[in-house]
């Protein structure tokens, strides 16, 4: 069997990420693929954490060991926060569930009103027992695929990218820090010796694709895309507006990358670069609109394991479903539209 290089773009959206974790696993069990590089934000760097600590020690198995283990972790923090009956409810009756309830709305309520530095000593960021147990010898070193893991800095505005020894726990935390719910993410920055704090790489790169343009990868980029794109109806209740706009806020910056990367193929099919100037960088995707739609920010702030393993499901779906229609075109032409996309 020949064997396709490609690298993975995990897109960030809190326990919606989980949806990911069912895409890995299904190319993890595809002999057929190898994973030449990931870049990931927020749920999609702790994705790309977990599969990177698995392959670099040489093992598919062990990857997917760690991505349940992971999204055990992050389902247990609900669980020991919220009701139980919420796991027999559909997602879309999970979702609503969750936005009425008195816990969500005074939570809600907080991080629009209280400061996360108000908490003094009582602050504590839940994903830290969980990255801090991490194999970031795994995780750091060169073996297996290059892992990049993608961050917002405060001052600047600008995107940092964390690679090789760069990536620690505090690396996570800050790529999936969101302000009105954390405190800034301090680490120091080598090229200035300063200590900067970051909040989530989705404002500035979810994910960031650019890393993943070098000329010793493959051409082929796998996005996950957790975010709809395009919702049908649009959105007259608060709760609605709100979600949108984050899905909107959320998907900017790729949209951007892959303008950008429409552009490029444009030049070089009309003749306008010569070949071999630029990469021409052949994009797929794998989603699931319709699931996503019937959840909301609700269910990304609140890990339900009910919710969890049904976007599981959906991802080895949809991930089953892409390789079944596309896996011949990996390495010869983009699966996506990006003219039919932009026009």
């Amino acid at each position: 069997m020949t064997v396709k290089r490609i690298n993975l773009a995990l897109q960030g959206g809190g326990a919606h990420g989980a949806f990911t974790w069912g895409v890995l696993d299904t190319i993890l069990d595809t002999p057929g693929i190898e994973i030449a590089a990931m870049s990931g934000t927020s749920a999609g760097a702790l994705n790309g954490a977990a599969v990177k600590a698995g392959l670099s020690r040489g093992s598919r198995a062990l990857a997917q060991d760690n991505l349940q283990w992971v999204w055990e972790q992050v389902g247990a923090i609900t669980d020991r926060a919220f009701a139980p009956w919420l796991n027999a409810a559909s997602p879309s009756a999970i979702s609503s569930l969750i936005e009425t309830s008195l816990p969500f709305a005074l939570s809600d309520t907080m991080s629009r009103m209280v400061s996360p530095y108000s908490y003094g000593p009582f602050y504590r960021n839940p994903l830290h027992p969980i990255v801090k147990r991490l194999r970031y010898d795994a995780i750091c070193c060169d073996d297996g695929p290059e892992l990049h893991i993608c961050a917002t800095n405060v001052r600047s505005g600008k995107i940092r990218i964390f690679t090789g020894d760069q990536i620690t726990p505090n690396a996570i935390m800050a790529s999936a820090c969101l302000p009105t719910m954390f405190q800034a993410v301090e680490i120091e920055d080598p090229a200035t010796g300063r200590v900067e704090a970051y909040w989530d790489g989705g404002y500035t790169g979810n994910p960031a694709l650019f890393p993943l343009f070098r000329n010793r990868l493959p051409s082929d980029i796998l996005i996950v895309n957790i975010n709809p794109l395009y919702r049908d109806e649009v959105p007259v209740s608060a709760r609605a507006i709100q979600n949108r706009v984050n899905e909107i806020s959320f998907n900017s910056s790729l949209l951007r990358e892959l303008r950008a990367i429409e552009f490029v193929q444009r030049l070089l099919r009309d003749e306008h670069l010569r070949p071999g100037t630029m990469k021409n960088v052949l994009i797929h995707m794998v989603s699931d609109d319709a699931l996503m739609a019937k959840l909301s920010v609700a269910t990304k702030m609140v890990a339900t394991p009910q919710i969890l393993h049904q976007l599981r499901a959906a991802g080895r779906a949809a991930c089953e479903a892409f390789l079944e229609t596309h896996f011949d075109k990996i390495g010869r032409k983009s699966s996506v539209d990006l003219v039919g996309m932009f026009n």
